[in-house]
Order: structure tokens, then sequence, then C-alpha cells
């Protein structure tokens, strides 16, 4: 075969620019849908599948953290009708060679598959377009979460979870891009059944979602335990998989899918909503879970009756699915964290937090608090090397207190001194803590539960009453930008003058009258403490070379606080500037341009941005947390918190490649 013919195709087949690109589109953001499979264990090499939008000319993929490698493979647009035709074109001229070389065989393939895979409609053009990709990961990277991001000549796509894992990995077949349903034909738009390789155990491998083992039967896979799985929901499927397991032995299967992908913008609600359940041989359901108290994805824990064999079953609580819809579930006998208490302490001093859970090494934590800045920590518990899931722990610099019982009506009520942070718990169900506190008429007062933002499932309700019985202030729920995916703002918040001297009382208690060892909270009484946060929006800036570019600062306004709030680069590398700017008085929003002298840079460089501001003649520094704004069903818009906000310069030499329809002619 000619070199003509072969560059052609390659512009065709690999680089699948559509004939007419408008300049808008070119000039958008990358956008990064998903990522499968979501992890991989520490000490392998193997590829991944990332679909996108506007990621022409990708030529990079960014992991965040040390030990991670990535190399980019393939990328596939989405093709159009007239690609298909030139490809069918092409793939002719090939097969009519009489003397067809291993280049053209490989050629071949990848044309057929190509053409195979074709959808002319796809149920969601944002992520249509593919990206596979190589990543190595070293035997000592550090497990837990990373940020994967794709890189091309216009800048750098969003960030996704990347979850660096300590277990043997098992893998499907990833899913090319799925066809639009079309209403009331959805049975006729399921997939044929995926081919895959062996079910042996992979690190990671791909398997098939249906084996043809005689062994396994009813499509299940056999995995060994511990292990992770990896897969990707189609619409109606149901995944299966198999394992042997010892009476007694307390399993745990914990799913992850919305928190790899917090928001898919055009589903309802707005995630993948994974449904876990567990049945012995003879099909008895042993254990079934859709969500893990509040939150939508699901863990079961089960203690094994008798040896044998065991399945569980993943699927979408209302079977919907598509390439986006990726889980990442680890089972087997590992340590898995339900409950801590208390749920936070005071900087620089010791704290003993007693924990709750399956499969744990002890039931005491004593996390080192020594020189920590207050704010929200991720602590772990770990067992024979492996890590337990993450718990939040909160540390503040107000003295703490523990909650004492009986506190359940006014006459027992516990008295407090302002300023103070309350441990607390609501032990059962119907339980109500009251507290007893003095004050000056005048006097402005904060009460503020932080229980849901620690992952505790209290759904809070406060009320301050004066010694008379009368309300004085009510609150339920209270918004808070900063929590991210929490789509439920479940904490209270009451900032309230005092109307007279006298004796008054908070009562605290759960919204749906539940309760339990896990219902914990931390209570703050004080005066007001005027604050602030910031966020980044996107979590990255892509700028042409000598230039400059402008991104969102949101500020998040704690406690009434109304004052200036500066905003400028800390540490900036060479070649990076920014000029300060200011968020006045309750302004929420604002735009900052962050310049650069360089041409180019090699590689992604990490950016530091803080805020300023003077409270009651004290200066108050806070830096700025990345984030991206995110859609949730068509509708709503969250901020989601990223690790890293990333600086690129702008490639203004790339030129996206175009196909060419006309035909070719072998000489």
């Amino acid at each position: 075969m000619k070199k003509g013919l072969i560059s052609i195709i390659a512009s065709a087949a690999l680089a699948l620019s559509p004939f007419c690109e408008s300049t808008a589109e070119a000039q958008q953001r990358p956008y990064n849908g998903f990522t499968y499979p979501a992890g991989g264990k520490q000490g392998t090499t193997f590829q991944i599948t990332a679909g996108g939008q506007y990621l022409d000319g990708i030529d990079k993929i960014y992991v965040s953290g040390e030990g991670v490698e990535a190399k980019l493979v393939e990328y596939n647009r989405h093709l159009s009708p007239q690609d298909i035709m030139l490809l069918r074109e092409q793939l002719d001229e090939l097969k009519k060679s009489k003397s067809r070389s291993s280049e053209d065989q490989t050629l071949i393939a990848k044309l057929e598959k190509r053409i195979r895979e074709y959808v002319l409609r796809p149920a969601s053009v944002s992520i249509s377009n593919m990206v596979i990709a190589e990543i190595k990961i070293a035997d000592n990277a550090k497990p837990g979460d990373r940020e994967i991001r794709l890189e091309t000549p216009r800048g750098l796509s969003n960030p996704m979870v990347f979850n660096v894992g300590q277990l043997p990995e098992y893998s499907l077949e990833p899913l090319p891009t799925s066809p639009q349903q079309i209403l009331g034909k959805e049975g006729d738009s399921l997939r044929r059944k995926r081919k895959g390789i062996s079910t042996e155990e992979q690190s990671p491998g791909m398997m098939s979602s249906s084996s043809s083992q005689k062994d396994i039967g009813d499509g299940a896979v056999r995995i060994n335990v511990p292990s992770t799985v990896n897969g990707q929901i189609f619409s109606g499927e149901m995944h299966q998989y198999k394992f042997q397991a010892k009476k007694d032995q307390h399993i745990v299967i914990s799913a992850r899918g919305r928190e790899l992908i917090p928001y898919i913008a055009d589903a309802v609600p707005g995630w993948f909503q994974p449904v876990l359940a567990l049945h012995d041989s003879k099909g008895k359901e042993l254990s079934y879970n859709d969500d893990y108290r509040f939150k939508p994805d699901p863990v079961l824990h089960c203690k094994i009756p008798t040896d044998g064999e065991y399945i569980f079953s993943i699927y979408d609580g209302i079977y919907r699915g598509r390439e986006d819809f990726v889980y990442r579930i680890t089972i087997g006998e590992l340590p898995f964290v339900t409950s801590v208490f208390p749920l936070g302490g005071k900087v620089n001093e010791p704290v003993s937090i007693e924990i709750k859970g399956h499969n744990l090494p002890s039931t005491r934590l004593t996390p080192d608090t020594k020189d920590a800045e207050p704010g929200i920590y991720p602590i772990a518990i770990k067992k024979e090397g492996f890590l337990s899931n993450r718990v939040l722990f909160a540390l503040d610099t107000l003295p703490e207190s523990l909650e004492r019982e009986p506190n359940n009506n006014v006459e027992t009520a516990q008295k407090i001194i302002s300023p103070i942070i309350i441990n607390g718990r609501i032990d059962v169900p119907g339980d109500k803590d009251i507290f007893q506190f003095e004050g000056k008429a005048g006097e402005q007062i904060v009460t503020e539960i932080l229980a849901r933002r620690l992952d505790s499932p209290l759904d809070s309700i406060l009320k301050i009453t004066d010694e008379k019985g009368k309300e004085i202030a009510f609150n339920d729920d209270r918004e808070d930008i900063a929590s991210g995916t929490n789509n439920h703002h479940a904490d209270s918040y009451i900032r309230f003058t005092l109307p007279s001297d006298g004796k008054y009382f908070i009562h605290l208690k759960d919204a749906q009258n539940a309760g339990g060892e896990e219902y914990a909270y931390r209570l703050r009484i004080s005066a007001p403490r005027p604050d602030f946060a910031l966020r980044i929006v996107p979590s990255s800036v892509s700028i042409r070379p000598s230039s400059s570019a402008s991104v969102s600062i949101h500020a998040i306004r704690h406690d009434g606080f109304d004052g200036d709030i500066s905003v400028k680069l800390r540490d900036a590398p060479k070649g990076f500037s920014s000029y300060e700017s200011t968020l006045s008085g309750t302004q929420e929003v604002s735009q900052i341009s962050i310049s650069t002298s360089l041409d180019s840079i090699d590689k992604p460089v990490p950016l530091y941005l803080e805020g300023r501001a003077n409270v009651g003649g004290k200066e108050i520094i806070h830096d700025a947390v990345p984030a991206e704004d995110r859609m949730q069903a068509f509708l709503w818009r969250h901020l989601v918190p990223a690790r890293e906000f990333l600086a690129t310069i702008i490639d203004q030499n790339y030129t996206p490649q175009r196909a060419s329809p006309r035909r070719v002619k072998k000489k």
C-alpha cells in the first residue's frame, strides 16, 4: 500500500476532525466526562478510556501527585456520516490489495472496529470523543485519590477522580459510544454482549460482563477477594460477580459511582445511582443497599453464614446507563469505618477518637493535631497494610466540651458558657439535646451545627427559646456552597440578637426524629466570627503566550462578614503574575486576571491564590480552593472542589487536523 493512502487513513481514523469546525468550538475548553477504569493497583500498567468533548490535538494526560505516569495511545473523535463514507472507501481499497503488509492488517482491523462501533446519534455528544491512554503506577505510589486531566494545545480539561488502589483489580471491557435511546423503544437499544478476554484474575485486565465459562453460570464473573472491580453500566444492564467466602467472614462491599462523577448534567437526578445486592449460591438475598445513609453510593456488609459461593450484583436504581455510568467497587474482609466520635477537636490539643465499624484493628485513634490549621481533614485507619475508607474530622480554635445526658428537657438542660463547641450525639430515635446559657440584651449569638458536612446522617433542627419558653429563632437547613457535592444542606445555622438579659435555651433534634451512635454533631455557640472562604472557578487557566486570562473568584462569607477581600497570586512561579483583585462589601463573585511573560511551558504549572481581609484590626489570610462549576439535572449548579489550580500556555501555532473527502488512488 502506498504512503499517501496511509497518511489519509491516519488523518480520518485517528485524528477524526470534522470537515467543518466552527471557531467557537475550537476555542471551547477541553471537557472530560468520564475516565474508565477510574483507578488501578500500585505497581501495574494498563489502559484507560476517557470520553469527552473539544479534545482535538490532545497530546498529554496529566495526573496529580507522584508515582503515576500517563501516555496517550490513541484519540478517536466521533465520526460524521461523511467520515464513515470515506473510511469505507479506504477500507475497500485496502482489502483489494493483493499484497498486504502487517501494517495494512493493523489498519484494516482499526477501520473495521471504528466502522462497527459507529453511532450516528450518541446518547451524549459531550462524551462521544474517546481517548485511550496507558497508565503506569509505581509500586510505591501513595494509595488514594488523584486527579486526571486531558491536555490539548488549547488547555487542560476539568479533573476527574483517579484512584490508586492496593488490591488486585478486575475490569470489564470498555463500552463503545452508546446510541441515543428512542422513547418507547429502549429495549431496541440494548447493546450486544461485550466480547472480553479471560476471567482469570487481572491486575488490572479487561473481562467480559457475560462470561462463557460453564462453571460461572448466569453471566456472573468469577473473582477472588479481596479485590477491586471496575465497570460501566449500560441501559438495562446488571453486572454480577461470583466469589468464594468462608463462614463468619465479615465481607464489606463498597461501591463508588457518584463519588467518581459527582454530576452528570443531562441525567436525572444528576448522577449514577448504584444499587448493590448480595445473594448466596441458591439465590437467597443476604443484603441489599441503594444508598449509604444519605449518600447515593451504596455499601454492603454481611457476616457470611456458611462456606461457599456468593454473588453480588450492581445496577442503576432506575436501570439507566451509558459510558459515564462508571463504578469502582472494593470487596473483601476490609476495614470500614461507620462512625467516629467526637467529630472534631481543638488545634494543638490531643484528642482520642472512638471508632466503630467493620474489620477494624482498634477502636481508638489519636490523630496528630499539633500545628494544624483549623479546618476539615480526612482520616483513615490501617489494617494489615490496607487503608479503610476515609472519614472527616474537624479542628477549631474554640474551647471544646462533650454533651452530657440527661439533657432532654429544659429542667435538665446542660449549662454551657459561650464561646464553646459541644460534641454530642442524638443517641436514640426521638432524642433531644437542650443546652442553657445566659446572655445580655443586644448581644449577638451564633449557633451552628456541623454534622452533615462531616458525613454524619443527622438532619438537624435548631430552636432558641427564652426562659419562658417563647421561641426566639428557628432553623432547619442552611445552604453552604463550600460543601461541594453535598446536595442536602442539612446543617442548621442561627445568628440572632438577644432581646433581653436572662437565660436562653438551645433545642437540638433530628428532623426525622432519627438517632443512633452515628448521629454525631458539633454545636458551636459563640459571638459572630466574621470570616470568609474562596473558590477559584474553573480549576485551570489557559493563557496565550505573553498574555493574560481571567478566572472567577467566589467569596463565601461567614457570620455576616461584609468587608473587602483582596485576592492575588501567592509565591508566583517565574513568568507568572497577577494584579490584585478586590471583592468589596457583600460582593460574592469577581474576576482575577493572571498573566504570563512566557511563550510556552513543558507541563502544567500549579498556581496558588490567596485572599486577605481585615477583621477587627486583624488580617485574615486564606488560600483559594480550586473548583469546577458543575450542572445537575439540566438546572442546578454546584461548585465541586478540585485539588489543584493549574496554568497552561496555549499553542497558538496549533491548527486542527481535517479529514479530506477526496478519493485516494493507489499507484
